[in-house]
């Protein structure tokens, strides 16, 4: 079975292009790819709502569709593994807003995926960002204060804990802003040792991230999404950045 996800995607949602696009149309063979990403894409792609509300009216369709996609793909909605084994690497992960858990369903679990294809399942440790809201309010505000405070506390802690981790910083629409307020607040030997940040649909796209050089930093922004540009507007390019994380996960790797 081959499936063009890019031209389906397009297709769906009648867009021309994207401004950091997904990766050039190719026919990909579903059997090569890990089996729980490339399930997770096409529930995705068969179920995208075609939606253009506020943030405040769409909170409740991202709550439903993360549901939806939990419900049919069995993504775990909570991860809290930075307590245990040090390994390789370490992904610390902000949900977006309205999402449920502490990394969401939307981005979360379908990038867990592809950096446990990439590195293997004994060389990843996958945390969530606790203490945090995910509110309209908090996004409003430019990211939920407990929650970025309570990531930089996380990093530093995996950094004193597992100095020779590679750290992954990631978050998905306000958790993008929670990324970029966390690292602010580190020491700068602290957000230095980031191995690399992945940000996926970033209100504050083209805002450099304190300490961390360009080439470090991967941003996933789809041309027609609001939220990229600092609104308030949620439709589908801003639900379908899980066909970006194969792309992030490649680029994690070469970055470190």
């Amino acid at each position: 079975m081959f499936v063009n996800l890019q031209l389906v995607l397009l297709t769906l949602l009648g867009l021309n292009a994207f401004a950091s696009p997904v990766p050039a149309p190719t026919e990909v063979e579903v059997t090569k790819r890990g089996a729980g990403l490339n399930e997770f894409l096409n529930t995705l792609l068969d179920h995208l709502p075609i939606v253009s509300q506020s943030l405040v009216d769409g909170t409740s369709v991202i709550t439903t569709f993360d549901k939806l996609l939990g419900a049919l793909t069995g993504a775990q909605e909570t991860y809290n593994e930075a307590e245990g084994a040090c390994k390789e690497w370490t992904v610390v992960f902000a949900r977006g807003t309205a999402e449920p858990g502490n990394v969401g369903v939307l981005v979360g679990p379908p990038l867990f995926d592809a950096l446990l294809e990439k590195f293997g399942s004994s060389a990843l440790t996958i945390q969530g960002v606790n203490n945090y809201a995910a509110s309209v309010k908090g996004y409003l505000a430019g990211g939920d204060a407990a929650g970025s405070k309570e990531m930089a506390r996380q990093i530093e802690a995996v950094k004193t804990k597992c100095p020779n981790t590679k750290l992954i910083a990631s978050g998905y629409s306000q958790g993008c802003q929670i990324v970029h307020n966390a690292v602010a607040q580190l020491q700068a030997t602290t957000a230095s040792w980031v191995s690399s940040a992945l940000l996926f649909g970033d209100p504050k796209n083209g805002q450099a991230l304190s300490n961390i050089p360009a080439s470090k930093v991967y941003t996933a922004c789809h041309a027609a999404d609001d939220i990229c540009k600092n609104g308030i507007i949620i439709g589908p390019p801003h639900l379908t950045y899980a066909l970006n994380v194969d792309d992030a996960a490649n680029f994690a790797a070469a970055a470190a």
